[in-house]
């Protein structure tokens, strides 16, 4: 006997006794609808009117008492718009007469309406010239006729309602009657199905259960299943299908344990021989893999490190803040620099860039992340002896070139009488070239000071105003010659920021000298607050900077060569962001090519001082 055959018969009484009480129920349904219909169509509407009636009638004697103690026109405006409000309710109420008592009652209120609508016109004439009679009127008259019609409004919802309750109880009584009809029948209903349910359920979950144990079994990894087939139909052959099936994944998963084994060993081989530190987090920022590097980096194995959470490796938070800012893809601003990390091993300092990269699916569900660490120790070392060989020639040439320019100087002075034109010109010109070489050694001495730390900053809480205010007097010569105007938007309110207020202002003054090389028509100073940090912006409208060009202006000896330079030794950039370093900020650049350009770069609030700072020399 086929499962389809079995079902029907099992269920085909089921179904007739279901198809018997829905059908009595429907009609009980049907009576009982129509007594619910009475009760909402006859006075549901009535008790709304008189309910929007009692609301508009206490919106109107609420303004009236304003209009009373203030006088003023819009209160009188709320009030003739809640009369109008209110007249609706009552041609709405009058439309749906329903039972007896109604009509009357809706005449004695239209009445008492009238008469309070008239007492509110004389309130409002005595108002105009007595105060206090204007209020003794309102409580002898106004409040009176107020109450009466609000009392004849009750009244109204009153009946309605009591005619709604006469209407429910007749309708409980029908409910009762079809509750006691469906109970008798549904019972008998539920006993006979509930009897053929059974003998039904008992031939359909016996194999089921089997199946479904089969089922469990191989979910969990075990492919040794055999159900014992007993019967013929298509639960048989079912069974007998999830035993070939058992079959055949055991045969895959053996094959399959193997390719995946040989992948994670391949995969496992490649991160180890990889000499850059690798670390793989989930989402939780729990390790999934880690390379001999970077454990070795952190001071255990992998062994040790694979499935910890990653704070359990190491307490700093630095790489920490940089992964769940990489698993909440709120990644930190590009400021055109690459991220350090400094660690100190056995009382050496390494440094390391890292790089923090999402693991995706193809949706974009972020599943982990890997973070990337690359020694960079050597290079940082080279860049230190670069800056030492710089500052060590440029020093060594400071002298010489001092001599050169007193000596051509001196001949400018005492033999340009016995020089031609020409000689007088070669020797300016050489005057000249001394001063760029002799300003170029001096930046590339300042530039070196600041990176070795031989410089000392001197930071005081000092007001942003302060400081924009002395750049742009030093400026007022220049753009008023160019007719380029110098704009400042600060804050009379900002915070004080912690900074030394010379090496602020010469970054400054260095941003405007720039911008004003390449503005058209005005340059602007902005100073907002994000945060503990002060921005300061300084923009111009000028040709832009290249997006090829943004990522390294600041570093040295780069220039952007326009048709508007002025030349430069390209260490003026070079030397801000280093100041700005200093100072625990940081410094970029926005441009679009043909809008112009942003410097923007940030400094620290000051917490309470008593020392305020003061601009000694540019």
């Amino acid at each position: 006997m086929k499962l389809r055959s079995k079902i029907l018969a099992g269920y085909g009484v089921s179904l007739a006794l279901v198809i018997l009480v829905g059908g009595w129920g429907v009609i009980n349904l049907w009576r009982l609808g129509r007594a619910s219909e009475a009760i909402l169509q006859d006075n549901y509407r009535s008790i709304r009117a008189a309910e929007g009636m009692l609301e508009s009638l206490e919106r109107q004697d609420s303004a009236a008492l304003t209009l009373l103690l203030e006088g003023k026109e819009s209160n009188l405006a709320d009030f003739k718009g809640n009369e109008i409000e209110f007249l609706q309710w009552l041609g709405r109420a009058k439309d749906n007469v329903t039972i007896t008592g109604e009509e009357r009652v809706l005449g004695t209120l239209q009445e008492r309406y009238k008469s309070y609508l008239t007492s509110i016109a004389q309130l409002r004439l005595i108002q105009t010239t007595q105060q206090p009679a204007a209020t003794r009127f309102y409580k002898q008259t106004v409040l009176p006729n107020f109450q009466e019609v609000r009392q004849a409004s009750i009244e109204l919802r009153d009946i309605n309602q009591q005619a709604m309750m006469s209407a429910s109880e007749q309708a409980q009584i029908t409910s009762q009657q079809a509750i006691a009809s469906m109970a008798i029948a549904g019972i008998s209903a539920a006993i006979v199905g509930i009897f053929f349910s059974l003998i039904l359920s008992k031939n359909l979950t016996r194999p089921l259960k089997s199946m479904t144990q089969a089922a469990e079994q191989i979910a969990d990894g075990d492919y040794d299943v055999n159900i014992l087939v007993r019967s013929q139909d298509e639960l048989g052959s079912l069974a007998e299908e999830i035993n070939t099936m058992s079959q055949k994944l055991k045969e895959f998963h053996a094959l399959s344990l193997n390719k995946i084994i040989a992948q994670e060993q391949r995969n496992e081989a490649i991160i180890d021989s990889i000499t850059d530190g690798i670390v793989v987090v989930d989402e939780g920022c729990d390790i999934i893999a880690i390379n001999p590097t970077a454990a070795n980096l952190f001071n255990t194995t992998p062994q040790q490190a694979e499935g910890r959470h990653y704070l359990e490796m190491t307490e700093d938070r630095t790489l920490y803040n940089q992964i769940q800012a990489t698993l909440q893809n709120t990644p930190p601003p590009d400021i055109g620099e690459t991220p350090l990390l400094t660690l100190e091993r056995n009382g050496i300092e390494q440094h390391y860039s890292y790089l923090t990269t999402p693991v995706k699916t193809e949706d974009g569900k972020r599943l982990g992340v890997v973070l990337l660490l690359q020694d960079i120790t050597k290079f940082k070392k080279i860049d230190e002896l670069k800056s030492d060989f710089v500052m060590t020639a440029s020093h060594e040439l400071r002298t010489p070139l001092t001599g050169m320019g007193m000596s051509i100087d001196l001949l400018l002075e005492t033999a340009s009488q016995k020089l031609s034109e020409r000689e007088q010109e070669l020797l300016q010109a050489a005057a000249e070239d001394v001063e760029r070489l002799r300003s170029l050694v001096n930046d590339l001495l300042d530039l070196s000071k600041i990176e070795s730390g031989r410089i000392e900053m001197e930071p005081v809480a000092v007001k942003v105003n302060l400081l924009v205010d002395k750049v742009m007097s030093l400026f007022e010569v220049q753009t008023q010659e160019k007719n380029i105007p110098l704009e400042k938007q600060v804050d009379e309110h900002l915070p004080t920021v912690k900074a030394d207020p010379n090496k602020i202002t010469w970054v400054l003054t260095n941003l405007v000298a720039n911008a004003l090389r390449y503005a058209e028509t005005q340059i602007q100073i902005i100073a907002k607050q994000h945060g503990n940090s002060i921005f300061l912006s300084v923009s111009d409208d000028g040709q832009g900077i290249d997006p090829a060009f943004q990522a390294k202006i600041f570093d040295k000896f780069v220039q952007v060569q326009t048709e508007r330079d002025a030349g430069g030794s390209g260490l003026g950039l070079a030397i801000c962001k280093e100041i700005v370093k200093a100072h625990g900020g940081t410094i970029w650049v926005d441009s679009v090519p043909k809008e112009g350009s942003t410097f923007t770069f940030t400094l620290p609030i000051a917490a309470n001082s008593s020392r305020s700072g003061e601009i000694v020399n540019v």
